[in-house]
């Protein structure tokens, strides 16, 4: 299994490397790298994990991750057409270490603080996409060119962050299969009951220190994080399963009790899963 660090292919005297991923479905892996990626989802849709924070992403999303910003795609396996995100990697020092120091360049510092987040565009405009694949077949000359258009638009629009804190520490090589083995694990079993002895287990550790060491790396219990992860399950189902009641969702969503899949639907959504479901189909 991959862990983190995880170290971009690029070519020798590349500033910017950018590719093309394409399968059946995003492997779920935990994993962090130095290039800051900005990413744009082509097709395929499933969950994100940013640092302490869970979202969905869908077909169209444009996403921002900082330089060793721990984060994983893991795809929706149930749909049939591949997944496809083209993305370009870069550091701030891929143009000389003071490039970006520049004071032409200075306005750009809050995509950079931004980006330690992570964050994903509210809004990508079609000029946006354009950009992505321009990039993807321009020359190198073009490329440059084009990756700052890119730059501008993604440091001007509207935006969500991905995640509450910018974590100083680094994972390590332990840590790193740690924390991939738990995350793995937990995406694989959250519609099931998961108890703190089955996670302990995964991450080799008693269910106190697991516990622990949890909260201090995402500042959130893990009961709290499989509840997100079911919770962005739920609106997925909500949004694409019309047929379901919100006690089928509930429970093919891992909830065991209807009271409890409520409250934390709204403490999580600020609405309830019927008004979710309302407001998606507007």
């Amino acid at each position: 299994m991959k862990v983190l660090p995880f170290t971009i292919p690029k070519p020798k005297r590349d500033a910017l490397i950018v590719q093309e991923d394409i399968q059946d479905a995003f492997y779920g892996v935990l994993h962090r790298h130095e290039e800051i990626q900005i990413s744009l989802l082509v097709e395929g849709e499933g969950v994100l994990i940013v640092g302490d924070r869970v979202h969905s992403y869908c077909a169209g999303d444009v996403i921002v991750l900082g330089s060793n910003v721990p984060h994983v795609f893991k795809s929706n396996e149930k749909l049939t057409q591949p997944s496809r995100m083209l993305s370009i990697f870069f550091t701030q020092a891929s143009f000389g270490t003071d490039f970006f120091q520049t004071e032409e360049l200075k306005l750009l510092q809050s995509f950079f603080q931004r980006s330690e987040n992570g964050f994903k565009l509210k809004r990508p405009s079609e000029k946006i996409s354009q950009l992505f694949f321009a990039v993807q077949k321009a020359t190198k000359l073009e490329r440059f060119i084009l990756f700052f258009q890119l730059l501008k638009r993604l440091n001007t629009g509207k935006y969500l962050l991905l995640s509450s804190f910018h974590s100083e520490k680094k994972y390590n090589d332990t840590e790193g299969k740690r924390m991939g083995a738990v995350y793995q694990y937990t995406m694989e079993h959250f519609r099931e009951k998961i108890t703190l002895q089955d996670i302990a287990k995964e991450a080799a550790m008693t269910p106190n220190a697991f516990c622990n060491y949890f909260k201090k790396r995402t500042r959130k219990t893990y009961v709290a994080f499989v509840n997100e992860i079911r919770v962005e399950e739920a609106c997925k189902l909500l949004q694409e399963q019309p047929e379901l009641s919100i006690a089928e969702i509930a429970e093919q969503s891992g909830f065991r009790n209807i009271s409890n899949f409520n409250r934390k639907f709204k403490e999580l959504k600020s609405v309830t899963p019927w008004e979710y479901r309302k407001e998606s189909v507007l």
